[in-house]
C-alpha cells in the first residue's frame, strides 16, 4: 500500500474501540501507531507479533489487517507470562484463555494465526516473508535479541520492525534497537513514537539515512548505561534516566508523513 488509505482515520478509530478494553500495557497512541504501520507498510508479507499477553495489540493489528485484506496476524506467545517486563523474574498463571477470549469478543478470532509457543520454537522453522514485525515479548536483552534474530532475516525490503517499551527501563528493546538496528547498514528511516522504536528495512538505500540514523543513535545510546543491570532505577539515577530520555524525540507521526517516508519507489520496486 503506497498511499494513505482514505478511510484510515475511521479504521483506526474503530480498531481502537475494539482494543481499548482489552487488558494490556499498550497506551492509545501506541496502539494507533502500530495499527497505522500495519495499514501503511509498503511491502508484501505477513504481520508477525511476538508477545500477545491478553490480546491488546493483537486485536488492533487484526482489525486493521482484516479491513485491508492483509491476511491473518501471526501471534506468538507461550502465555506463561514470565515477568520479563518486570524485574522480579516471577511467574503468573497462563494468559492463554484470556487472550483467546479477547480475540473472540473483538470478532477477530478467525483473523489471527495463534502460535502458543516461544518465539524461538516458531522461528526455528519459519520460512515466510514478513512485512511488519512487532516485538513485545521478553524484555530482557537475551529475550529481545532472540526475538529479533529469529525473525528479522525474514523482514522484506520496505518492511518495518517495531519494539515496544524501548523508552522504558528495560534492557532488551533499547539495546536491540541501538545495537542491531540503528548501527546496521540494513535499515533506513527510524524513530520513536511514545515508547515504541521502529525502523524500516532499506538495504538498497540505507546510506541516504545515515546521518539522521546516527543522530538518533547518539541520543538513544545514552540510555544504555541505565538499563544494563536490568534493575529498577531510584533516586538520582531515575531522574538522570528521565532527563536523558527526554532528549530522545518520540512525538506521534502524522499519517501522511509516515506514508511519504515509507513509500519511496526504490524501496518497493
Amino acid at each position: 500500500m503506497t498511499q494513505l488509505p482514505p478511510d484510515i482515520d475511521a479504521v483506526i478509530d474503530e480498531a481502537w474501540q475494539a482494543t481499548k478494553d482489552v487488558p494490556g500495557f499498550l497506551v492509545e497512541n501506541e496502539a494507533r501507531f502500530i495499527g497505522l504501520l500495519a495499514a501503511c507498510v509498503p511491502a508484501k508479507g505477513t504481520i508477525v507479533e511476538i508477545g500477545s499477553f491478553k490480546g491488546r495489540s493483537t486485536v488492533m493489528l487484526a482489525k486493521v489487517a482484516s479491513h485491508y485484506g492483509l491476511g491473518p496476524v501471526v501471534a506468538i506467545d507461550p502465555h506463561t507470562h514470565n515477568l520479563s517486563t518486570g524485574h522480579d523474574g516471577g511467574e503468573r498463571r497462563s494468559t492463554y484463555d484470556e487472550f483467546v477470549s479477547s480475540l473472540r469478543s473483538a470478532g477477530v478470532g478467525a483473523e489471527v494465526e495463534i502460535h502458543h509457543a516461544a518465539s524461538t520454537d516458531v522461528s526455528a522453522t519459519w520460512n515466510r516473508d514478513i512485512r511488519f514485525l512487532w516485538i513485545d515479548g521478553d524484555h530482557s536483552y537475551e529475550g529481545a535479541k532472540a526475538d529479533f534474530d529469529g525473525f528479522a532475516p525474514f523482514l522484506v525490503c520496505g518492511g518495518v520492525v517495531a519494539l515496544h517499551d524501548a523508552l522504558n527501563n528495560f534492557p532488551g528493546p533499547i539495546r536491540v534497537f541501538v545495537e542491531e538496528i540503528l548501527r546496521s547498514k540494513r535499515f533506513g528511516p527510524a524513530g520513536f513514537v511514545h515508547s515504541i522504536a521502529w525502523a524500516q528495512s532499506r538495504p538498497d538505500d540505507a546510506s541516504v539515512f545515515l546521518k539522521t540514523r546516527e543522530n538518533l543513535e547518539s541520543r538513544a545510546a545514552r540510555l544504555l548505561p541505565f538499563v544494563r543491570e536490568n534493575q529498577q532505577l531510584q533516586g538520582l539515577q531515575k531522574i538522570r534516566y528521565k532527563l536523558t530520555r527526554a532528549r530522545v524525540p518520540r512525538a506521534p507521526i502524522v499519517p501522511s508523513n509516515l506514508v511519504q517516508i515509507l513509500s519511496r519507489r526504490d524501496v518497493v520496486g
